[in-house]
């Protein structure tokens, strides 16, 4: 087989090394997707050391955190495309060299600006790691083996991003948070080796000159638009939704506080930019000319409900991890470590349910163990909802979140399996970048929305609780905002003082209610992710082999 075709059932040389060494390189890919996937959620945990060395503003440490995310989402489907038309290899490989680049000067940063410019660059490495690792692996693996590489692969997702806090944690407790990023250089030296050595290279198959025409507005398009959206979810409730709530001075122009916010202006100006896209497809398509992205890709059931249902999920999993940190920060005073072991109990069932995922999935079908997956999520997160309380710490949590932890475990190995089972392998780039678009999406959608419920429940809570107290009208109104507005840690600082013993017990009881809303929200959401599922259907090699019989 060429070396510029897709891998299809090996029958010739080049198709080979998979062959004898595909599992080995499942673990290349493991440690590729670990890694992004780490450096996504590790930041928060070490951002209160990183203000302190490099004197950061407020605005620059959101930055630092939120930049990532962005630049990530935004490059997706470009970048999955590239890989379908140069190598997915090759893109795995200039990805993480330029990860581990980025990682270096993140970890040698001297000041907010190098540090945020590090965090984009990274970005910019992970966009192009996780296409290629996820549409390298839709093509490795066949029939009963695919169901285990996707159950593989979907617990890695699922579990390291719940590990990431636990080993910001350690890192922060170390006191180096420089190690955090400068441990990736050695650790994409060993990916990039294994890469080279384990993986196949696969590309869509050339069909003269007219193939190889890169459609540069269809990803202009794509990456403004995602992310505008992107950027307007993640950074509402930083500058406000409506009415500007903090100083905006973006390339150093001064955006007036008496205007309205640009986030309605900056998710507006999304939503034209992916109609345009739209649009621009379309025409490119009935012209026979190579696009960005395929929209016949979304005529696939599975495929577009996959997405769908991805999407959802990831509103769940990151609201979880954005609320459950506060509310033990605020009522206990938690360490990093400690909050981080709070969680640990989702990565453990991720793991354990994405290792077995694989055969339940041959025995049952992968759709099945996806809508499995998600009534425990539905079932953990409403559990936990009713029964969160002001005297609740992680231990209480733990139950709840191993039951989450081995739902999203099933419902992350085998959604990812269902979605990519029926497209042609020739558009597994672009597919799969589209199905990690739907990702990213969804999880800045649950730090949002989750999180305004959270904030929204916080101040109406606190107001409550202290109507009828001592303390004057406007002491009350005061603790209210800033309870809402430090996300709950304004109630420690309530703890530290005797006298106000009264309004920390307020502050306590408040997290909770807020805990409890959030989680109830999260349910319903997921619910409607559990809706979605309902309509999967068997597809792909599974479907075959189940006709085989």
């Amino acid at each position: 087989m060429p070396e510029s075709t897709s891998l299809t059932p090996p029958r010739t040389s080049a198709a080979a090394p998979a062959v004898r060494h595909r599992w080995l390189g499942m673990a290349v890919i493991s440690l590729g997707v670990s890694l992004i996937v780490v450096d996504a959620t590790i930041v928060g945990v070490l951002l209160p050391r990183i203000v302190t060395d490099l004197s950061l503003t407020t605005t620059g440490a959101e930055w630092v955190t939120s930049l990532y995310a962005l630049v990530f989402a935004a490059l997706l489907i470009p970048f999955g495309r590239a890989g379908d038309l140069f190598g997915r290899r090759r893109l795995f490989v200039l990805g993480t060299a330029v990860f581990a680049a980025a990682s270096l000067a993140a970890a040698l940063a001297g000041s907010g600006p190098a540090l945020i410019g590090a965090r984009a660059l990274q970005g910019a490495g992970a966009s192009m790691i996780m296409p290629a690792t996820l549409s390298t692996l839709n093509t490795m693996f066949t029939g009963r083996d695919r169901a285990v590489a996707f159950g593989i692969w979907g617990s890695m997702i699922s579990g390291m991003a719940a590990l990431g806090p636990l080993i910001g944690g350690a890192v922060a407790t170390g006191g180096g948070w420089r190690w955090a990023f400068g441990i990736n250089l050695p650790l994409g030296a060993a990916l990039v080796a294994g890469a080279l050595w384990l993986l196949p290279e696969t590309r869509q198959p050339s069909a003269g000159s007219a193939r190889r025409e890169i459609d540069w507005t269809g990803g202009l398009l794509s990456a403004l638009g995602l992310g505008a959206l992107v950027f307007g979810i993640i950074e509402g409730q930083t500058y406000g939704w409506w009415t500007v709530t903090r100083p905006l001075s973006p390339a150093g122009f001064h955006w007036p506080e008496t205007a309205p916010s640009p986030v309605p202006v900056v998710l507006v100006l999304g939503v034209l930019l992916i109609g345009a896209l739209v649009l621009v497809e379309r025409s490119r398509a009935a012209a026979g000319r190579p696009v960005m992205l395929d929209l016949e890709l979304f005529r696939i059931p599975n495929f577009r409900r996959g997405n769908l249902a991805s999407a959802l999920i990831n509103v769940g999993e990151l609201g979880l991890l954005f609320v459950l940190p506060l509310f033990l920060l605020g009522v206990h005073g938690t360490n990093p470590l400690q909050i981080s072991l709070a969680i640990l109990p989702l990565a453990i069932g991720a793991f354990l349910s994405g290792g077995y995922a694989g055969r339940l999935a041959n025995k049952r079908g992968a759709h099945r163990v996806v809508q499995l997956g998600m009534v425990l999520e539905v079932g953990a997160v409403i559990a936990l909802g009713l029964t969160v309380s002001a005297t609740t710490g992680g231990f209480g949590l733990a139950p709840w979140m191993l039951l989450y932890g081995l739902g999203l475990g099933l419902t992350s190995a085998q959604l990812t399996n269902v979605s990519l089972a029926d497209v042609p392998p020739a558009q597994s780039g672009q597919a799969s970048g589209t199905q990690s678009t739907a990702r990213q999406i969804g999880a800045a959608l649950g730090i949002a929305a989750i999180g305004t419920v959270f904030a929204t429940s916080l101040g109406h809570a606190m107001t409550d609780r202290l109507a009828g107290s001592a303390l004057p009208p406007e002491r009350q109104a005061a603790m209210a905002h800033d309870l809402r507005e430090s996300a709950g840690t304004y109630g420690r600082d309530l703890h530290e003082n005797p006298a106000l013993a009264a309004a920390a017990h307020a502050a306590d009881e408040s997290l909770a209610i807020a805990t409890r809303n959030a989680a109830l929200t999260t349910a319903a959401i997921l619910a409607l992710g559990l809706g979605v599922s309902l309509r999967l259907r068997p597809s792909g090699d599974l479907h075959r082999e189940e006709s085989e019989k």
